[in-house]
């Protein structure tokens, strides 16, 4: 066995495909420090730059108690009144009857589809969504179609083909989608759902705090909160937190609860985090002024790129620029690297080969100025 691992990681290697863990200090929400020296950091998720606001980290220091665990699963005595409060703010926030807060968006993601759908159900997947959805796809056991990236057409398609085949069915996209940074046309695929007589669940996680006139998502800004059964998301990017959530029903709620394995069986996040998500929402919800910035900054960035002639996905805060190749994408990295930007490269398989890219990550903190440093310095490389 070792052998064929070697092997294995040596092909890797050779593909340009190679990865491995980098050992990073953080010095603040945009500059790293890696081996010594500092980096800008435009591979953060720190979209709004919360993960140093002194509302959040005096929240979290403030809830501190003589525990710091929660030492127990929510079933048994891990659920504290921080819980139940962030719960109930989640809700209000992204304008459900009830919430649900999970460990991490991957937990959320596997353990609801795993929960909602079984063998005799069918669900309908963009085929860009990310590798949580796919995994709670195959540990339900339910058919799944792939329809082609944000196309409501093909959707529609496989729905009057395939649904009445089947018990339940189930319609799942991301809003913002992580590696291309475009938007789902969540107004189409809502009336889809309805017509066929689906649930629809939608991943946030890269749209909450960012969209919506209160920062409620891309389901905000559209309209369409109603219309969605299973909103996930999570703290732990423009938030700046840690941990996720499922904004739905009561009875959703509730059936989650009794059989969401991930859920049951995974021991309550701190109180100190809990602390620090409901501030974050309290920030999100009084300080618009960070997603407009951030926005508007995100779209002059893109803007700067095509001027250049750059192919660039995106119509948010992530802007992916497409190289290609794996190896010149690793190259291009390392030489950004050299101007002391931090671009991690993306390639296959977490996007379809051929597509490798640098995905880059505008956060608040991000100034024009340098941003037209980068644009400058990209262009400099690619001569």
């Amino acid at each position: 066995m070792e052998r064929k691992i070697k092997d294995y990681l040596k092909e890797r290697d050779r593909a340009g495909l190679l990865r491995g863990l980098t050992t990073v200090s953080l010095k603040n929400d945009s500059l790293i420090r890696v081996g010594g020296r500092d980096f800008i950091n435009f591979s953060s998720n720190d979209y709004l730059g919360l993960s140093t606001h002194p509302d959040i980290i005096n929240a979290a220091a403030g809830s501190a108690g003589p525990v710091f665990g929660s030492c127990a699963s929510r079933l048994m005595t891990g659920s504290t009144e921080f819980h139940s409060r962030l719960e109930e703010k989640t809700a209000a926030f992204k304008r459900k009857p009830a919430a649900l807060v999970f460990n991490s968006g991957y937990q959320a993601n596997v353990g609801i589809i795993s929960a909602l759908c079984g063998r005799d159900d069918v669900i309908f997947s963009d085929k860009l969504n990310h590798a949580s959805i796919v995994d709670g796809i195959s540990l339900s056991g339910a058919r799944f179609f792939r329809f082609r990236h944000n196309d409501a057409a093909h959707l529609k398609e496989l729905l009057s083909k395939e649904r009445g085949k089947h018990r339940r069915s189930l319609v799942i996209t991301e809003t913002v989608f992580s590696m291309d940074g475009d938007i789902a046309p969540v107004e189409e695929i809502a009336g889809l759902k309805r017509k066929h007589d689906s649930l629809l669940m939608a991943d946030e996680a890269h749209a909450t705090g960012v969209f919506g006139e209160s920062g409620g998502g891309i389901l905000e800004e559209k309209g369409v909160t109603d219309l969605c059964d299973i909103v996930m998301g999570t703290f732990s990017k423009a938030l700046g937190s840690f941990g996720a959530y499922v904004a739905t029903s009561e009875n959703m709620k509730e059936y989650l609860v009794n059989t969401c394995r991930s859920f049951i069986y995974s021991t309550a996040l701190p109180v100190s985090v809990i602390s620090a998500n409901i501030a974050a929402l309290d920030v999100v919800e009084k300080e618009a002024h960070r997603r407009e910035t951030l926005l508007s900054n995100a779209l002059y960035f893109r803007d700067s790129l095509r001027k250049k002639g750059f192919e660039v996905k995106g119509e948010s805060q992530i802007v992916s620029m497409i190289i290609g190749k794996d190896q010149e994408t690793v190259r291009m990295s390392e030489q950004l690297k050299e101007r002391g930007y931090w671009v991690t490269p993306v390639r296959p398989p977490t996007v379809p080969k051929g597509t490798s890219r640098l995905r880059i990550s505008v956060t608040y903190n991000h100034t024009r100025d340098l941003l037209d440093r980068l644009v400058e310095d990209i262009s400099d490389i690619c001569k």
